[in-house]
């Protein structure tokens, strides 16, 4: 009987020792779950969290990992309110998605603020990167100088050498537009004219009005999410490129030509990093990834909540803590990447993810095989040449 007690009390004791020794880890899923940009990333953002955390067996791993998530509804100040509750009260040590740019913009300077870990994948803004970098965030995804190199960059060599945007009224569409001009110009193009549309808004008629009045060749549409949807349809109604002006869609996810159709979306040519039907690897995560979510595959910001997720987890578990921030992304940087979804690559100085980009162009109603067969890939645009170069941002983190 003493023996098996003494037995119980050893294996009660290597128990405790091992909940003990489980590093605590609590992520927070930043997103829009409510608004324009709830199909690009919302609820999937959470599940690709959870399947990140669940295919890197963290608790095997000495990680004890929880995700919760919260809807900024698209205001920077409500934004930085729950970043700033969820670092201080809530114990979270990394926030994720961060969609809307002026919102991560915010949540940089919060992070930066309480050392924490921040892993932008659905805002655009390239100053993430360059003045308003910091030793604490990390952008994954895309950003608005790659859009402007691919998509921008393709219509200027395909002839569309003079441009009139619709750009989305915050710091989103501003830097989209500002980074695509820089492109356009200098390729050879010009830019004859632009407007500012709320955001967000429903009705693109008198824009898209002005932008069909202006002759350009090209319609830049420096929006995303229901925005660019709904730009998209009413430049169908207006027969805009049946007379003969090219839409350029500078930022579009699956989810947005899946909602429009290929036969409204068909031949719009677009950059994106991430396709879910790319690689034996991309279908397999997406298969699992849509039985979760009605059917629905993943967007590029998904995968990259994915990949973020699963490539911060690989730095926590080196380290053996979560809490300095500063700390766990120049791990993150240290470390190459190497993921299903992206492949191999790097994390910069500047803290800009550097992976392969595509050139897209959405096929023909006669051309698609399916529900999700969307896109026909134009071409691979490496990462070194489609991200800015790491001396001409502005970063401060970034010597010489």
């Amino acid at each position: 009987m003493l023996r098996r007690m003494l037995l119980a009390a050893a294996l009660g004791t290597l128990t405790t020792a091992a909940a003990q020794a489980q590093t605590p880890v609590k992520i927070g899923v930043l997103t829009d779950r409510s608004g324009v940009y709830a199909d690009i990333a919302g609820e999937g953002s959470l599940v690709a969290a959870r399947m990140a955390v669940e295919d890197f067996k963290a608790a095997d791993k000495g990680l004890k990992v929880e995700v919760i998530a919260a809807d900024h509804q698209n205001k920077p100040d409500v934004g930085s309110a729950i970043a700033r509750q969820w670092y201080d009260r809530d114990g979270v040590d990394m926030i994720i998605d961060g969609v809307t740019s002026s919102v991560a913009l915010a949540i940089n300077q919060v992070t930066k603020e309480k050392n924490k870990t921040f892993i932008d994948t659905g805002a655009g803004t390239a100053d993430l990167t360059g003045v308003q970098c910091t030793p604490n965030t990390v952008h994954w995804v895309y950003d608005t100088v790659a859009l402007a190199n691919g998509t921008g960059g393709a219509m200027v060599k395909r002839g569309g050498d003079t441009w009139f945007f619709l750009a989305a009224d915050y710091v989103f569409g501003q830097t989209l537009q500002r980074d695509t001009t820089t492109v356009v110009t200098k390729n050879g193009g010009k830019v004859v004219g632009s407007v500012k549309t709320p955001f967000p808004t429903a009705d693109f008629s008198s824009f898209l009005l002005q932008a069909q009045g202006s002759g350009a060749k090209v319609i830049g549409l420096a929006n995303a999410g229901a925005d660019t949807i709904n730009a998209i349809k009413q430049a169908g109604e207006f027969g805009i490129t049946e007379g003969g002006q090219a839409l350029a869609g500078l930022l579009v996810f699956s989810s947005d030509v899946h909602s429009l159709g290929t036969k409204v979306a068909q031949g719009l040519v677009l950059t994106e990093p991430f396709y879910w039907d790319l690689t034996d690897a991309t279908r397999e995560f997406s298969d699992r990834f849509a039985k979760q979510m009605g059917g629905k595959k993943p967007t590029a910001n998904h995968a990259g909540v994915y990949a973020g997720t699963l490539h911060y987890l690989k730095a926590v578990e080196a380290l053996k803590a979560s809490s300095d921030g500063a700390k766990v992304v120049a791990k993150m940087k240290e470390m190459p990447t190497d993921d299903p979804l992206f492949g191999k690559g790097t994390i910069r100085v500047d803290g800009r993810k550097i992976h392969d980009m595509y050139l897209f162009e959405v096929k023909k109603p006669a051309e698609s095989k399916g529900e999700w067969d969307l896109y026909k890939t134009l071409a691979t645009i490496p990462g070194n040449e489609v991200f800015r170069p790491l001396n001409e941002g502005g970063c401060p983190l970034v010597k010489g």
